[in-house]
């Protein structure tokens, strides 16, 4: 098994769609500025009203492989 080591970071997705959005809104802003994304799990949902709309929000860990030669 290849010697790997990841970076975790934590982003906030949102939309007043839905939840599933939100988390595809997260992790593409992510992939527009990470390299290396292999995975991701989401470890919050939350929401807000604004007067009658509803607002999703995600909180999405994505790891990411760093770059360089393996640790020995």
């Amino acid at each position: 098994m290849p010697n790997k080591t990841y970076k975790i970071v934590e982003v906030v997705g949102v939309s007043d769609e839905s939840i599933q959005q939100a988390v595809r809104n997260a992790m593409t802003k992510a992939n527009q500025t990470l390299r290396n994304i292999d995975w991701f799990e989401v470890q919050n949902i939350r929401g807000a009203m604004h007067g009658d709309k509803i607002e999703f929000q995600v909180v999405v860990r994505i790891g990411f492989r760093l770059e360089g030669d393996p640790v020995t």
